[in-house]
């Protein structure tokens, strides 16, 4: 970086092993799979198990990258970072910028999920309460200590793998019982290959799943905004990103397994959580309020992700010179106090949003969607800093103890990965709108990174102008 941070303008490395694990499993399961899985089964059927697990065997290796490229060097302080020493400083422009928005975004749509939540239980609640009172205690918690949100991360996490191990309990018992549902199907294993096989819908129907599944994996990278912050992240960083793909096998592969060996995949409703509906098919009759509770607790966590990534990321542009100098400042709790205030204020705009008419929230569910396509291109940046690095600096690739399995093949087959799915998003009319609108950002970002550079370059001309009449 071209400026380098003062010891006492520094984030501190208060957040443990357990936070960090924690931090990584919550980035990793969302409102996404909680929500969203039930239209993914009803595009794949049983494929929707494939979908997943190649989706999150291709996030393992761009994590497998970052985690090499952030142990190379431990003042980088995200992948925004990365970027810019590896690419070219508008790389870091166009990263942190991006992910700021996608997170903020994001988060937005979080805390109007909450609402939606909350008026589960309170009808009559006005709708400016519960996006003010999320938004004040997630503030609160993130200006005492940055150890405060892995609190809060570690036990938002702890919830929510308690309900997908309930989940894959219940859905065991009730196979090896036989249970029969009220319409006459029994629940078996069976039921994933014996209705048109793993791939009932064909080609279409596989692939149409990853338009649904590739976002219920965004946060994911998480664990790399983290890392700045991590104690030992020589021993915490290589220990959340190995644990992925087991993560992926219980929470993704196993719920769903569950879901479809009770529920033929079929009778899958896609409009509603087939988590409710297991537990309802149990005869448990508070389901539909612990479910509620449960991705109450996951759109917090991630609207708290949110928080936390977005003012860190405002925090690595300020001293880039990509962002205000305000957003420089730490609090006495060294938490960047003046980012979290900004985005927490950005975050109210839910309120203004939650008032306007349906055709106004449908076009924010399509900006939220863009919000997801973007991710890809921050993924992907995160592959081409790879390359970058095996080509500029071999030797501290050779010397890497934690590396990116395949190398080269892998780099290159994930970015090939990630056009694919970009593909897949074409294809369907909600998402190819998303596509669409995402190079009006990227363009909006290169008239701001030009205008920038125009301006660096005349106050460098002027300051040499000066310098040259002094020496006179």
């Amino acid at each position: 970086m071209a400026e380098q941070i003062a010891q006492d303008d520094r984030l501190q490395r208060r957040l443990t092993n357990r936070h960090v694990q924690l931090i990584a499993i919550g980035g990793a399961i969302g409102t996404g799979l909680f929500m969203g899985s039930g239209e993914a089964i009803s595009a794949a059927g049983p494929g929707v198990l494939l979908v997943y697990a190649i989706i999150g065997g291709v996030l393992f290796l761009v994590m497998r990258a970052l985690g090499e490229l952030l142990l190379s060097d431990l003042e980088y302080k995200s992948f925004a970072d990365v970027a810019h020493d590896l690419i070219g400083p508008w790389a870091g422009f166009f990263t942190g910028w991006t992910y700021y928005v996608c997170w903020l975004v994001t988060a937005i749509a979080e805390v109007i999920a909450i609402t939606g939540y909350a008026r589960f239980w309170w009808e009559d609640l006005p709708l400016w309460v519960a996006p003010v009172v999320t938004v004040a205690i997630l503030l609160g918690l993130n200006l005492t200590t940055v150890r405060a949100f892995g609190e809060i991360e570690f036990w938002f996490s702890i919830i929510k793998i308690v309900a997908i191990i309930a989940l894959v309990v219940v859905g065991i018992v009730l196979v090896v019982i036989g249970f029969a549902s009220p319409n006459g199907a029994h629940a078996s294993v069976t039921n994933l290959w014996r209705d048109g096989g793993m791939f009932p819908n064909g080609f279409h129907g596989f692939t149409g799943a990853f338009q649904i599944a590739v976002f219920a994996f965004v946060g994911t990278e998480l664990i790399g905004t983290a890392a700045a912050e991590a104690k030992d992240p020589e021993v915490t960083l290589p220990k959340a990103i190995n644990a992925i793909p087991v993560r992926i096998v219980i929470f993704y592969l196993g719920a769903l397994a569950a879901i479809m060996s009770v529920t033929p995949w079929r009778e899958v409703d896609s409009g509603s959580s087939p988590f409710v509906a297991m537990f309802s098919l149990a005869g448990l009759g508070v389901a539909a309020g612990v479910v509620n509770f449960v991705v109450l607790t996951a759109a917090a966590s991630s609207a708290n992700s949110g928080i936390y990534s977005t003012s860190r990321m405002l925090f690595g542009l300020s001293w880039a010179g990509h962002a205000p100098r305000i957003f420089r400042k730490l609090t006495a709790r060294s938490v960047p106090g003046p980012a979290l205030l900004a985005t927490c204020a950005a975050l109210l705009t839910s309120i203004p949003l939650l008032y306007m008419s349906e055709s106004i929230m449908t076009a924010f569910l399509t900006v939220t969607t863009m919000a997801s396509v973007l991710f890809i291109f921050v993924w992907c940046i995160i592959i081409v800093s790879y390359l970058r690095f095996r080509v500029l600096r071999p030797d501290w690739h050779a010397m890497s103890t934690f590396r990116l399995p395949g190398g080269w093949v892998s780099a290159w087959g994930t970015l090939a990965f990630f056009l694919f799915v970009v593909w897949t998003l074409i294809q369907a009319d909600k998402t190819r709108e998303a596509v669409a609108v995402s190079p009006i950002w990227l363009a909006a970002l290169g008239v701001a990174w030009w205008l920038r550079s125009r301006r660096t370059a005349r106050k460098e001309t002027g300051d040499e102008s000066s310098a040259a009449v002094e020496e006179m």
